[in-house]
Formats: C-alpha cells, structure tokens, sequence
C-alpha cells in the first residue's frame, strides 16, 4: 500500500499503521507526548463480512489504501468499529464507502468497560484482543496500562486499581494476540502479557 504497509498477522486478519494528523511531540503543557505518531488499526474478514476496528486511513496514500481495502471487502457487508470516541479517525469514511453497519457481526465480541468509556473487541477465530487506550504496546511482547493521565477525561475513578479491575476479566479469554493502537502488538502468549501488565500496575 506504499506509504502504509498492512501486515496479514493471521489469515484474514490484517493490522496496519498510520500516522495520525493530530499527533504533535508535545502536549499542550509541553510535556512529550505519551503516544508515537503511528496508530494501529485492525480489519478482520470472515463469512459473515468485514470489520474495520479504528480504522485511519492515511492521507498521503489514500487511493493505494481504498484500492486495498476494496480488494479485502469485495461487496461483502462491512462493519467499521470503534473502540473509544477519541479513535473515531476515518470511521465516517468507511461508512460512506461502503455502507458500513456500527454493529458488531458475530464473529467479534464487544467487551463494554463502561466506566472508561472504552469498548475492547475479541475475535475468538485468532484469540484476539482489541483495546483502544486502555492497554498499550511496550515492546518485546510486552503490554503496560495506560498513563492514568489518560484517564481522567473518560473514568470517574481515574486510577489504575479500578482499571485493573476492570480488565482482569478479559483473563478468562486467553488471549493470544493483543493489537494494541499504541505501541507494539503482542503476537503471543497475550495473556501472559496482560497478566503482567496488571500485575505491575
């Protein structure tokens, strides 16, 4: 797709990177940003259609992108997702391309943590996770909580404790993989890492 690269982490579940138009290296207090430029986006194909999970599409190789994305939906229905409000990016370009429904078909599940405001996806097909802010990426297969910063806009109990409450269901899944939208994916023994990750919060 030349400026972004999609990579297929399972048959028929893809992962690609985009550098989001908003992202600047410090914040409004001009402290560093606590994100990198790229966002990870995730769609996944099945019988049952196409999802897109905050999906962006990049703007300096959009057609490359749509010529891609037409490939992977192929008049099948389409359903483009988000996880948090603040990942809404290209949502309402997918929905005018391609008619997308805001459900969820069957083969992803919606895990609501309402009390952050944030909806995490599981594919079980691939044993896949899919969080918004919550969980981000820290490298060698490792996951870390968000910044409680990042919490104070969304939770009325911003702190970590009743984050880790909240995600220690998503235990029970197993996961394997955890496509995070900040920072490196895990590609395996996903719940090793989430157990880590709430372990030393």
């Amino acid at each position: 797709m030349g400026a972004v690269t999609a990579t297929e982490i399972r048959p028929g579940l893809w992962r690609w990177l985009a550098r989001h138009p908003e992202w600047h290296a410090t914040d409004e207090q001009g402290e560093p940003t606590l994100w990198p430029p790229q966002v990870g986006c995730v769609l996944h194909e099945s019988d049952a259609g196409v999802v897109f999970i905050d999906p962006l599409i990049p703007d300096a190789d959009a057609d490359a992108f749509w010529r891609w994305a037409d490939e992977r939906c192929d008049g099948r229905p389409v359903s483009t997702l988000e996880t948090i409000v603040y990942h809404r990016r290209s949502r309402e370009q997918v929905i005018a391309r391609y008619g997308a429904s805001a459900q969820p078909p069957a083969s992803v599940q919606a895990h609501q943590l309402p009390e952050f405001s944030e909806t995490v996806y599981w594919i079980a097909e691939h044993r896949a996770l899919i969080p918004g802010d919550v969980l981000v990426g820290a490298g060698t297969g490792e996951l870390v909580m968000c910044p409680q910063s990042w919490l104070e806009d969304v939770s009325a109990t911003p702190t970590h404790a009743a984050l880790r409450n909240a995600l220690r269901p998503l235990l029970e899944l197993a996961p394997e993989l955890v496509l995070v939208s900040h920072g490196e994916p895990v590609l395996r023994d996903g719940a090793a890492a989430l157990a880590h990750a709430l372990r030393a919060a």
